[in-house]
């Protein structure tokens, strides 16, 4: 039996002990964010990676106003059709440039990676870009202290071979990371940073491009997407022009369409400049 003298050392100790257990326990259920022992970690989605420009209302059925008339030379489609342009030439701009690894990139979810001997996993495959050129990719997994660095090689017939054409950092959580693109094969300089953000459980997400080329007029440049929780405008563009320095922000209701722009260098003004619904051609209207 216990003396009475003893029962606080053992109450110390049980407590000691009590703490640790619970810490160990803590441990244990963070390290379940890591992917299983064996087992390949996800390659984070295509969203991550390739901005959704269709995600805003500018498709084909909507840029006629009458047969044979631009919708967007109308003035009573000014405000949705300065929106529409500035989200335009970054996407005709990224189609351009990155087809090659925007296709090895979609096409890695369709095959299975193999794991290497320093115990990085490695998806090996075949895919034809634009074009129709065939190409071959390898995706890179390596497990780091703060969640998965990726790189992918791409490789093409009597051009190039293993051209690291992108590279990023995923946390194991799979809600937040980053990508950096670097321009092209024949002049392999960083071009464009990605960070991106997403919380499944409250359906919000972004992505930002952002140009890094060195010593570009236009470094710091960016455009700014993303799907929040609130009402009317649920998502919008955070488009800024470094050379001009001048931001053009976009708001709009993924449901109706209808939407806002601000654009302070084109409009003259700090104020909003609004749209109506889909329903209703996307006309100019007093803001509400």
């Amino acid at each position: 039996m216990f003396s009475k003298k003893s029962y606080p050392k053992i109450l110390t100790f049980l407590l000691i002990s009590l703490v640790t257990l619970m810490g160990t326990f803590a441990c244990q259920k963070n390290d379940t964010t890591q992917p299983e022992k064996g087992k390949p970690p996800e390659i984070p989605p295509v969203s991550t990676f390739l901005m959704d420009f269709n995600a805003f209302p500018d498709t084909a059925a909507t840029l006629l106003k009458s047969e044979g008339t631009p919708f967007v030379q109308t003035l009573t489609h000014h405000n949705w059709g300065w929106a529409a342009l500035n989200v335009g030439v970054w996407n005709t701009l990224l189609t351009i440039t990155f087809a090659v690894p925007v296709a090895a990139f979609a096409e890695s979810f369709n095959h299975e990676p193999v794991q290497q001997d320093d115990g990085s996993w490695v998806w090996s495959y075949s895919f034809r870009p634009p074009g129709g050129v065939l190409h071959t990719a390898e995706l890179h997994a390596t497990l780091v202290s703060d969640g998965v660095q990726w790189e992918m090689y791409i490789s093409k017939q009597n051009a190039y071979s293993n051209f690291l054409w992108y590279s990023g950092l995923s946390e194991f959580t799979g809600q937040h990371g980053t990508w950096t693109l670097f321009h092209e094969p024949n002049d392999p300089t960083p071009f464009l940073g990605i960070e991106w953000n997403r919380n499944i459980s409250e359906g919000t997400a972004d992505i930002k491009y952002t140009n890094i080329i060195p010593n570009h007029p236009e470094n710091g440049g960016y455009i700014f997407y993303g799907i929040v929780n609130q009402a009317p405008n649920d998502a919008f563009y955070d488009i800024y022009n470094k050379g001009q320095d001048n931001h053009t922000n976009i708001e709009w209701d993924r449901t109706t369409k209808a939407g806002r722009v601000k654009d302070p260098l084109h409009f003259g003004d700090a104020d909003w400049h609004c749209w109506d619904t889909l329903d209703n051609e996307l006309q100019d209207i007093q803001c509400p």
